[in-house]
């Protein structure tokens, strides 16, 4: 698995469906050491690094309903939707706990995509930047506009990583990798829609403009990487694994049954590739 990349897209409560996946590669001993992951996508990652199954899963689907994990009482009282004492300290030292030590001698290559309000560009930050004294440069990958405050780190304003990079691939390629594995949240087919609340983003951040040249374009490079997925599975540079039928579900969800039905899923449709996945990646 030299010279192989995995690639993960967000979206949101999408996201559980490629913690199913990812539990499906550590089943399958599946142990890719250079990952790019924006959003929810790093997120899950992150347990995947450290080896820790279902831990996602427990993440995501057991604090639901809690609060301080997702709640609009949480956007009027922090300025984020997303419960970031929550995410960040209290399920990975207390509920959940992250082994830490793990992760960081994995040996992997992890980036973690945001996106810099001032440029529109996106900005990676790597394992080094994930540590036990903080989490800013994960916080900024999931910090979704007008839902989460822009995050200060590194000097840099920034914001999610699923909008300048929101299928990570281009990082990989740049960094000399020649193959790929890329989990997506979306079935195929799908192709994004131009944004309908650019009148409130111009609103909001109209003192970054970089920021809102890059949320006019995200269906542009959203759907131009989707183009380039298919070139490179045609080349057989790429082994694509999405979703078999639409998912359901909000990039908000709430309903513990629904997100349970999506990390099976994604088991279940990481497991019936699972032996073409092994093929691609000994070729």
């Amino acid at each position: 698995m030299e010279n192989t990349s995995l690639i993960l897209e967000g979206g949101g409560m999408r996201g559980v469906y490629s913690a199913g996946v990812l539990d499906l590669l550590l089943d399958e001993n599946i142990h890719i050491k250079y990952c790019v992951g924006v959003s929810a996508g790093a997120c899950n990652c992150v347990s995947y690094i450290s080896k820790q199954k279902k831990r996602n899963y427990r993440v995501n689907i057991n604090y639901i309903k809690d609060k301080r994990y997702l709640s609009f009482s949480n956007l009027f009282k922090t300025g984020s939707a997303f419960g970031m004492d929550m995410l960040f300290d209290i399920i990975p030292n207390e509920l959940e706990p992250f082994d830490h030590e793990s992760f960081i001698n994995s040996g992997a290559k992890f980036f973690i995509g945001s996106t810099n309000c001032k440029t529109g560009l996106p900005e990676f930050y790597n394992i080094k930047d994930f540590n036990e004294d903080g989490y800013d440069a994960l916080k900024a990958s999931i910090s979704l506009p007008l839902v989460a405050k822009i995050i200060d780190y590194d000097n840099k304003k920034l914001l999610d990583g699923g909008i300048s990079a929101p299928i990570p691939i281009q990082k990989a390629i740049d960094d000399g990798i020649e193959k790929h594995v890329v989990i997506l949240t979306q079935h195929k087919g799908y192709r994004k829609s131009k944004t309908k609340i650019m009148p409130i983003i111009k609103k909001k951040y109209k003192e970054h403009p970089g920021l809102i040249n890059a949320m006019e374009n995200r269906y542009k490079i959203y759907n131009d990487t989707l183009d380039l997925l298919d070139k490179l599975e045609s080349e057989g540079k790429c082994f694509v694994i999405r979703p078999t039928i639409p998912l359901k579900v909000s990039r908000f969800e709430r309903d513990k049954n629904k997100l349970e039905a999506i990390y099976n899923r994604g088991y279940e449709d990481a497991k019936a590739l699972a032996e073409k996945l092994k093929k691609f990646l000994e070729a």
